[in-house]
């Protein structure tokens, strides 16, 4: 297990703050939308998951790296998405029987550069404060005019299309043939966890690419649909909304989560936003106003929809609400068999709390 040296490197906020530590992973330059996680455990599934596609991770947990890596078993998809990687303290060794080798190795081999050894609790109060932007890491320009000039060419995550960038380009089948159900599943980024769930509740998957029309899914004749997680903003995706608007004027069974969430509000005459922070953890309590029970939630998203838009709208009917910030965490339609969440309950990594959500969407079918 080699350890190696580090060598100085320097992360850049959009606002001109600075911070100086150590290089991890691949010595190079790399920028994208900074955000936090605040996540106790599971970092490589943070790392994959493709909603993360464009972003910088803070992690706020003090220690990384230390249980290294699964190279398929907790992995979100097939490559790691994101742009960059920010923590306290980056251990080059790891510890665990089931690991196939040190995140230092994973992130030289996928290319990721990331920066530790700095105050990451700084760090995240800043962004609280003053809410996300772009940033820029680099191992390799340690000249901060220089580096300036790099991040000014890093696109901002508010208008910026990327579902189409990172979705399987083309479809495949996930489960068992003879499953008892058939799901269409529109992939905006999807993870396999999410997958997984659906093919565990007995149901046998076609996934398609993003862009793909409402006729050629509903060609396949599935018995309902799954608008999958992703990343970027929502309203640059007139594609995936009229294709969701299609499938729930035809009265077809269908569930969202996180960015199929916002696709479906707005296929339903609602409007998105971005916000200030996002809601990136394990930890995040939503009620469920159904039940009136409060779950627990992993959550990985930057952009919500517009609470005074949903109460104003006769065919919409909230149905979860963050208790941190009051903002939409789930909806359903009042005449239609369509519902979705912001939050994630496959919950990989996190609790479990928000699980029955397949249940739910499954007996519908």
């Amino acid at each position: 297990m080699k350890v190696t040296q580090s060598q100085a490197a320097i992360l850049l906020l959009e606002d001109g703050t600075v911070f100086r530590g150590n290089a991890l992973g691949k010595i190079g330059t790399s920028g994208g939308e900074i955000c936090f996680n605040t996540g106790m455990t599971g970092y490589q599934e943070i790392y994959t998951d493709p909603s993360y596609f464009g972003q910088v991770i803070v992690n706020t947990t003090s220690h990384i790296g230390n249980y290294g890596v699964v190279n398929d078993l907790e992995e979100e998809s097939g490559t790691v998405t994101i742009s960059g990687m920010v923590c306290n303290e980056f251990s080059p060794i790891h510890s665990r029987k089931t690991a196939d080798g040190s995140l230092q190795d994973y992130f030289e081999k996928a290319g990721i550069v990331g920066i530790s050894g700095v105050d990451t609790r700084q760090i995240v109060r800043h962004i609280r404060e003053v809410g996300v932007m772009n940033c820029i890491i680099s191992s390799e320009i340690l000249d901060v005019e220089e580096l300036k000039k790099e991040l000014a060419k890093v696109p901002p995550m508010e208008g910026l299309e990327l579902s189409s960038q990172i979705c399987t380009q083309e479809s495949y089948f996930l489960g068992n043939p003879e499953a008892e159900h058939k799901v269409a599943v529109l992939d905006l980024g999807v993870k396999k966890s999410i997958l997984s769930n659906l093919t565990d509740r007995d149901c046998y998957l076609k996934v398609f690419p993003a862009k793909t029309s409402y006729s050629e899914m509903q060609a396949w004749n599935p018995d309902g649909y799954f608008i999958s997680n992703g990343p970027g903003d929502p309203a640059v995706m007139p594609y995936a909304i009229e294709t969701v608007k299609a499938i729930v004027e035809n009265d077809s069974p269908t569930f969202g989560i996180c960015l199929g969430h916002q696709i479906l509000a707005q296929a339903s005459g609602l409007s998105t936003y971005k916000m200030k922070n996002g809601h990136r953890g394990l930890n995040h309590p939503v009620k469920n106003l159904i039940t009136g029970l409060s779950e627990i939630t992993s959550q990985n998203h930057g952009f919500a929809v517009k609470m005074e838009e949903l109460e104003a709208n006769e065919n919409v009917e909230l149905t979860h609400i963050n208790l941190n910030d009051k903002t939409v965490e789930g909806l359903r339609r009042k005449d239609k068999p369509a519902f979705s969440v912001q939050h994630h309950p496959e919950a990989s990594p996190g609790p479990h709390d928000s699980r029955y959500l397949f249940d739910n969407f499954v007996g519908m079918l």
